[in-house]
């Protein structure tokens, strides 16, 4: 039947997947890790994390469902046809075998084995872990049955509400009060900017424009049909996800930043939310917090290689079939997982500041197509001033010893010369704007409507 709105319940449905797709163990280790480096600082850095953690991700989702694309490949074909294939790419495997996927075994180690086993043989433990967390990955992934939707109907509702109580505790006994926490050199003036930053971490901007169709599916199955009306429908859905996100993320990054009168600042999330975990509800609270996060990560990881796997057939027709690239995915996950957590979280930051500008980008022109009639010049120049200074971003954020072999400080010395807002990290602003008024000119001059 079709309808132009979805009932109180079937917005709840769509809510719920929502935030099912969103939500798992990196969205705590970012936080969490936030409040502790923000300090008395926090309110301005969390006002920064939603917006890029919680906004931008809803809105991702809702211009997918706004063009009416099939996929990634079609939205980003607006700007080009092999702009498309190579942003596709990129994006899935960032948040595929490169970093996402890795991480999930990675946190699953760093809260349940790490703490158990300390310096003593760490990295052959590690080893053993994530060779069986990858063995599971794989037979998973080769074999798709219930296990996913198991996981998902018990795992995450357990892990919320044992998260529930382990906030609850920690807000009523604080280690220290958070206007008391000297927040570190970076988030004393910069904490909105910084707190930005910090939510690409989540990766949850790229992954709704990667899995965004899922939910437009789920919108049209429920009888509304009319692009508009999907887009509303789901923006609509997304404020219930986006509330309850933002309240736990609040929660976290309070408790993170009272964590600090117990611990020293971690070198990430994952060992804080253990350390936190540890205090309060003893041993077999970091037992039960090591359980339910593997099996959530788990869960994501089989969903992300199933993912990369059927995009990959698309992106690259011809090459593999869907059982090669789910075991190439694995294999390398795998490798990848054993650099360690903090590793990964690094290497993944210059990245996530080279791809979120242009898909920042994507995301608005999608919203406001009617504007300018779905114009190629529009969405291809926008896009290009996003994605020059999104190479001195890159370039700014790679690790120290890569930067001085790479010759990269003078690069970084130019783009705070070229670009407004560089130091912040919004050094693709001003472009983007340029590119956009250049790409309406030429929509104008052209005299024609060119769309894809």
């Amino acid at each position: 039947m079709k309808k132009s709105k979805l009932t109180m319940r079937e917005t709840i449905v769509v809510a719920s997947t929502l935030f099912g797709m969103f939500f798992g163990a990196g969205n705590l280790i970012f936080p969490v890790h936030l409040g502790q480096m923000a300090g008395s600082n926090s309110w301005p850095a969390i006002i920064g994390f939603c917006i890029t953690a919680v906004t931008i991700p809803i809105l991702a989702v809702a211009a997918i469902g706004n063009t009416h694309s099939d996929n990634l490949l079609v939205l980003s074909g607006k700007v080009g046809k092999k702009y498309a294939k190579w942003f596709t790419a990129a994006l899935y495997l960032t948040i595929g075998p490169f970093f996402a996927i890795p991480r999930c075994a990675s946190v699953s180690f760093t809260t349940g084995i790490a703490p158990l086993v300390g310096g003593v043989s760490y990295w052959i433990w590690q080893l053993i872990f994530t060779f069986i967390f990858f063995a599971f990955v794989m037979y998973f992934s080769l074999r798709p049955n219930g296990i996913t939707t198991w996981i998902g109907r018990i795992i995450n509702p357990a892990f919320l509400i044992f998260l529930a109580i382990l906030v609850i505790v920690a807000l009523i006994n604080p280690g220290a009060p958070m206007s008391s926490v000297e927040p570190v050199e970076a988030y004393k003036s910069n904490a909105l900017f910084n707190g930005i930053i910090e939510g690409y971490g989540t990766m949850d901007a790229i992954a709704g424009l990667a899995f965004g169709i899922v939910i437009i599916n789920v919108v049209r199955d429920l009888g509304v049909e009319k692009d508009g009306d999907v887009a509303r429908e789901t923006v609509k859905a997304g404020v219930f996800t986006g509330i309850l996100m933002a309240v736990i993320y609040v929660l976290t990054i309070i408790m993170g930043a009272q964590s600090r009168g117990l611990f020293e600042l971690s070198d990430n999330g994952g060992i804080a939310l253990t350390q936190i975990s540890a205090h309060y509800l003893g041993g077999f609270g970091r037992f039960v917090l090591a359980v339910t996060i593997t099996l959530a990560c788990l869960k994501t990881a089989i969903g992300l290689v199933t993912s990369c796997g059927e995009m990959f057939v698309k992106v690259i027709p011809g090459k593999l079939n869907y059982r090669g690239w789910a075991m190439v995915f694995t294999l390398f996950s795998f490798i990848v997982s054993n650099v360690g957590l903090t590793a990964i979280i690094n290497y993944a930051v210059p990245v996530l500041m080279l791809l979120y500008p242009p898909a920042i980008v994507l995301i608005v022109l999608a919203l406001f197509e009617k504007l300018f009639k779905g114009n190629k010049y529009v969405y291809a120049c926008a896009t290009i001033g996003a994605f020059i200074p999104a190479v001195f971003d890159f370039c700014k954020t790679l690790p120290e010893g890569l930067q001085k072999i790479l010759g990269i400080p003078s690069m970084t010395f130019l783009g705070q010369k070229i670009f407004p807002f560089f130091d912040l990290g919004l050094g693709w602003v001003v472009p983007a704007l340029i590119g956009l008024v250049v790409g309406v000119v030429l929509m104008m001059t052209k005299g024609k409507k060119e769309t894809v």
